[in-house]
């Protein structure tokens, strides 16, 4: 095993060739468990740099199994961990989102610090979660729409589980995973759980290079665009970096408090995505049609917050997503 000794010293910032060697070690079990903890949680307190995330992310594309993907597919991927147990947003918004004609390679995992994260409330809406993994590239060309599900795309992620799980802290993967979507997707909706890593995530995107991203938080620390006051927003595109700052009256939507989203385990969650692509009025309704916008944005299928929130109710009103999720689970 390789010892500690043989990883940079993480108490300054690495440059990438150094950092992508380090990731590499760690993901091929090159390294001791304790090492990795060490080196991982110094990493933590420092506070990762933009490069060292994008190294990362890169170590970790580098051994995911891949999927192909239509030209102009995205991706609506948080990095978790807000803490503020909602619904599933970035879900129900991939269903919305590829109803309105965007393919859509949906990366997720089972809940981390939730009760139910995508692939718990997709398994609980009736979607078989092997079957699906196995035909995803098949759905993504015939639907529109695909789960990339974490563990069955990520197995180097493996080795390292029972070292993250024993530090007990947030650390490098955990931002990542919107950046690693085994489609290689040029588009994506990010939603950073920190909005004091917006910034350094930003850079890391950069980096990687993508025709278009949209990085998200809200200023309670949500991962996603909030329903109940304003986020920070950045938008890349190659050679361009703007700044936003996104409030739901911008897309014409009333604010309401992030209780009334509050979620509760697969079942709940999977009922209450239900009832949204039935056409329930509610403040669910609201948090979905908001972040559906800014991923028909960020696809280049409308130009305004106000255009991308009328597409995507149209969508669930014409019953076009809740076809299109009875497609996939039947497929």
């Amino acid at each position: 095993m390789t010892t500690l000794a043989l990883l940079p010293d993480p108490s300054s910032p690495l440059d990438h060739a150094t950092a992508l060697a380090a990731f590499g070690d760690m993901l091929d079990g090159r390294v001791a468990d304790a090492e990795v903890a060490d080196f991982l949680t110094r990493l933590s307190i420092r506070e990762e740099s933009a490069i060292e995330i994008a190294a990362a992310a890169q170590a970790l594309r580098e051994r995911m199994f891949e999927v192909a993907a239509p030209s102009g597919a995205i991706d609506v991927c948080g990095t978790g961990g807000d803490g503020a147990h909602s619904l599933n947003v970035s879900t129900a918004v991939a269903i919305v989102v590829a109803a309105c004609g965007v393919p859509v390679a949906k990366h997720g995992n089972r809940a981390a610090s939730s009760k139910a994260g995508a692939a718990d409330t997709l398994e609980a809406l009736g979607l078989d979660l092997d079957r699906a993994s196995a035909t995803a590239e098949e759905t993504l060309a015939d639907l529109g729409l695909c789960f990339l599900f974490a563990q069955k795309h990520h197995p180097a992620l493996g080795r390292l589980a029972p070292v993250r799980k024993a530090i007990g802290r947030r650390t490098i993967f955990n931002l990542i995973g919107p950046l690693c979507n085994p489609a290689r997707v040029r588009r994506q909706l990010i939603g950073i759980a920190r909005v004091d890593y917006l910034d350094t995530v930003a850079g890391a995107v950069e980096l990687i290079g993508l025709d278009a991203a949209m990085l998200v938080s809200g200023e309670e620390s949500l991962d996603e665009i909030s329903i109940a006051g304003p986020s920070r927003a950045i938008m890349i595109r190659p050679g361009h970096r703007a700044e936003l700052r996104l409030t739901p009256e911008d897309a014409g939507i009333e604010r309401h408090g992030l209780d009334s989203i509050l979620g509760g385990d697969p079942a709940f969650n999977a009922r209450a995505l239900r009832e949204l692509l039935a056409g329930a009025v509610t403040p669910y309704r609201d948090a979905v049609l908001l972040n559906a916008a800014a991923a028909l944005i960020v696809a280049g299928h409308v130009e305004t917050m106000a255009d991308g929130v009328e597409e995507a109710a149209e969508a669930i009103d014409r019953g076009l997503a809740k076809a299109l999720l009875d497609c996939w689970i039947a497929y």
